[in-house]
């Protein structure tokens, strides 16, 4: 795929240019092909990432496609999945992106293949550590955090709290902002956006070290849940009506997909088969990213880690030639 198409439908610059793969460099090259190429979307956090490059390996070193990542954002990368740019989208936050995701299902634009993990979540969280010293009670709630706003006042306006969303481009920042309104809180606290995904993390860390106050977005699976006691402040039962209405409920239930283009299961029904079985869980996800965490490992180590770490789960999705070949690949 050429950049400048990229650049041209999804209306973002995707840093100039696509990220073509080897996936690991240190791996046997693929034998050669004129399968094509298979694009994925390589959102900007760690385990889409991650999951990326245990799907690419397998698809690469097991099926013999090239294979491409696209960096972006979720909702400029769903565009270009629908609109046939993109092939593959490992994790789907569906009810991040619901009206895209509706939207381009029900023009048969996309086509969903399933759950990658089902046990995720996401919400507002603050150190544990504040409502242990008494700074925060217990059971806090969402309305109740404009009573508190003072602790955790935003270094750039006094005048109120600051609360840390999702960077910009991100669903999560769009639902903050809608929660923000229907619970008041937009009169006590600025809502600020981190750069990236990376910074959000950070700023949680920064302040969890030092033993600071903080307020904001996060889900799981992270390797920061894993590392961080976390407190998750208390919002009212789901509800679609509320949740439609003005965001003013927990998030739904959260399902994490694997979504491809429509066109992807005719052109690689041998991938699609393979996507449709691959399952992992929340749990493997917060253990290999805290491997990524603890050893300074890239995405392209934890997705080799997994490959070996869980070699009787991912054997499962593929057929044993496919396995052989994939094991052979590793390094």
């Amino acid at each position: 795929m050429k950049c400048k198409k990229v650049i041209k439908i999804l209306g973002v610059a995707l840093c100039g240019f696509v990220l073509s793969l080897s996936l690991i460099g240190c791996a046997p090259a693929p034998t050669p092909t004129t399968k094509g190429n298979i694009v994925f979307a390589d959102v900007g956090w760690d385990s889409v990432q991650v999951h990326n490059r245990i799907a690419g390996f397998i698809v690469q070193h097991g099926y013999d496609y090239k294979i491409e990542m696209v960096p972006g954002e979720t909702i400029p990368l769903f565009e270009g999945l629908a609109h046939g740019d993109i092939d593959v989208e490992m994790e789907c936050w569906v009810a991040n992106q619901r009206e895209a995701y509706d939207k381009h299902i029900a023009a048969g634009d996309v086509v969903d293949l399933g759950s990658n993990f089902p046990d995720s979540w996401q919400g507002w969280l603050v150190p544990t550590f504040m409502i242990e010293n008494g700074d925060l009670p217990e059971g806090v709630s969402a309305k109740d955090m404009s009573q508190y706003w003072e602790l955790f006042k935003d270094p750039e306006d006094l005048t109120k709290g600051r609360f840390y969303t999702g960077p910009a481009g991100w669903e999560a920042q769009k639902v903050d902002e809608k929660k923000f309104k229907a619970y008041g809180l937009d009169e006590y606290y600025n809502i600020f956006l981190p750069g990236s995904c990376a910074a959000l993390s950070g700023s949680m860390v920064a302040a969890c070290e030092k033993g600071e106050p903080w307020f904001g977005y996060h889900w799981e699976p992270t390797w920061i849940m894993g590392k961080l006691d976390m407190t998750k402040i208390v919002e009212p039962v789901f509800d679609k009506g509320v949740w439609d209405q003005e965001r003013a409920c927990s998030w739904p239930s959260t399902e994490v997909n694997i979504v491809v283009n429509a066109n992807f299961p005719d052109r690689a029904p041998e991938v699609a088969e393979f996507l449709s079985k691959y399952k992992t869980t929340t749990a493997m996800a917060n253990k290999v990213l805290a491997y990524m965490q603890e050893n300074k490992a890239s995405t392209e180590d934890a997705a080799i880690w997994f490959l070996k770490e869980y070699d009787s789960v991912w054997t499962e999705w593929v057929p044993a030639d496919v396995a052989s070949k994939v094991k052979a690949a590793l390094p």
